[in-house]
């Protein structure tokens, strides 16, 4: 008499979820593999990220520097790297016919310059495995049995499955994961990450569509400090430096309730006495040349511009004119220029927050759950993130290829 098959349940159609299916039915071949999907959209995350050209990974294939990029879950996801790194993702989708490239910023994507290469892709893989798809099935509530676990949808009735891989994503709100708290499973509050500064009051906004960079943003009266470029908004400031600058301070930020000061060092991360000794020098070769007209640091025009008639100097004052308070002035504005910052901005359909699933309640080498065998974690359900630049999709290759192997 033939045996049942194992029914391995994975809630959740994006990245992670995929790649957790994938993983199972491959380690699993005999195993029924199924992707319950609550909307009617598959990998929708995938779909946008990058412009729609989906930023698969990232080229930093050293595990000890990678770790690096992410705020949370930095010595944990140690172990993870060495079972599934960057190395591997880009291999792993190479032999199925997608070539990856790297950008001058490290970011890799697919040589097709379209995230439909990357799901279609995906797609494929489960159709060839015989992997089952069911959309519009969103999960009510998850109860652990004798033997394996009960999935009650809100339209489809109960499910029962042998083992179960959870990879819904991150939630806005701590209520997202009610039914997973009622497994005993701690929840790290959620909190947006990767969120643009709001800067209503700021005129700089005017210069929308600016880059700097390289530039380094601090928060005052904090020790959160970034660098990269940065863009100036219509809604105030963005890019790598601010991004990241969000992620790493995403709890820190949330408890002044997004209201704080920026200094931004337009000349990178140059000290005061080094931004000075070069304005001296200005001063001595360029004495007789306006202000306007000498932009040492090689700033983008419309914010030089903008910077010198922020110290209301005049248009035709001249650099040996400046004297030594003016120079102090301009010194003190290139390295320490203060914004007041006053909400964020989040991009909802690429949203990431930082929270979930406590990783002391996950097994890494297998990211099976602590307190309830059979249940497995994947991607962004769990309080690991990383800050923009492919950080985030590797964790959801990485922790989804791992739950796969279900031990």
């Amino acid at each position: 008499m033939n045996e049942k098959p194992l029914q391995v349940a994975v809630i959740g159609g994006g990245a992670a979820g995929f790649f957790a299916a994938i993983s199972a039915k491959t380690n699993h071949p005999e195993a029924k593999v199924t992707i319950y999907e609550k909307s009617n959209k598959l990998l929708s995350k995938v779909r946008i990220s990058g412009g729609g050209r989906c930023n698969v990974t990232h080229h930093c294939f050293d595990v000890r520097e990678l770790v690096k990029f992410y705020p949370r879950g930095e010595r944990p996801l140690k172990k993870a790297f060495g079972m599934f790194s960057p190395t591997d993702t880009v291999e792993w989708f190479e032999s199925r016919g997608v070539n990856l490239k790297s950008e001058s910023d490290g970011r890799m994507f697919p040589t097709t310059d379209d995230s439909e290469t990357i799901i279609n892709c995906l797609m494929r893989e489960t159709r060839k495995l015989g992997i089952g798809i069911k959309t519009k099935a969103n999960i009510k509530s998850l109860k652990k049995l004798n033997s394996g676990y009960e999935m009650d949808l809100y339209r489809s009735g109960r499910i029962k499955a042998d083992k179960v891989i959870v990879a819904t994503g991150g939630s806005p709100r701590a209520s997202g994961f009610d039914w997973l708290r009622e497994l005993d499973h701690e929840i790290e509050e959620p909190v947006p990450s990767l969120f643009t500064f709001n800067m209503p009051g700021e005129p700089i906004k005017e210069l929308m569509g600016v880059v700097a960079e390289p530039v380094s943003v601090k928060i005052m009266g904090s020790k959160l400090q970034s660098s990269g470029p940065l863009l100036i908004t219509h809604w105030g400031m963005s890019g790598p430096a601010i991004l990241k600058l969000s992620a790493f301070g995403a709890r820190e930020l949330n408890e002044k309730d997004y209201e704080f000061k920026a200094l931004v060092n337009w000349t990178g991360e140059r000290a005061e006495q080094e931004v000075r000794a070069i304005l001296k020098e200005v001063v001595s070769d360029h004495g007789l040349k306006k202000i306007h007209n000498v932009n040492p640091f090689g700033l983008p025009g419309r914010l030089w511009e903008f910077l010198i008639e922020k110290l209301d100097l005049g248009e035709d004052m001249i650099w040996q004119n400046m004297g030594k308070k003016n120079i102090n002035r301009l010194v003190h504005l290139l390295t320490n220029d203060e914004y007041q910052v006053q909400g964020k901005t989040t991009f909802k359909e690429e949203f990431v927050t930082c929270g979930g699933i406590s990783l002391q309640d996950v097994d890494m080498k297998t990211m099976e759950s602590r307190k309830s065998p059979d249940l497995y974690f994947a991607g962004e359900v769990l309080d690991v993130d990383g800050v923009t630049g492919g950080f985030n999709f590797q964790a959801a290759w990485t922790t989804g290829y791992i739950a796969g192997k279900l031990r």
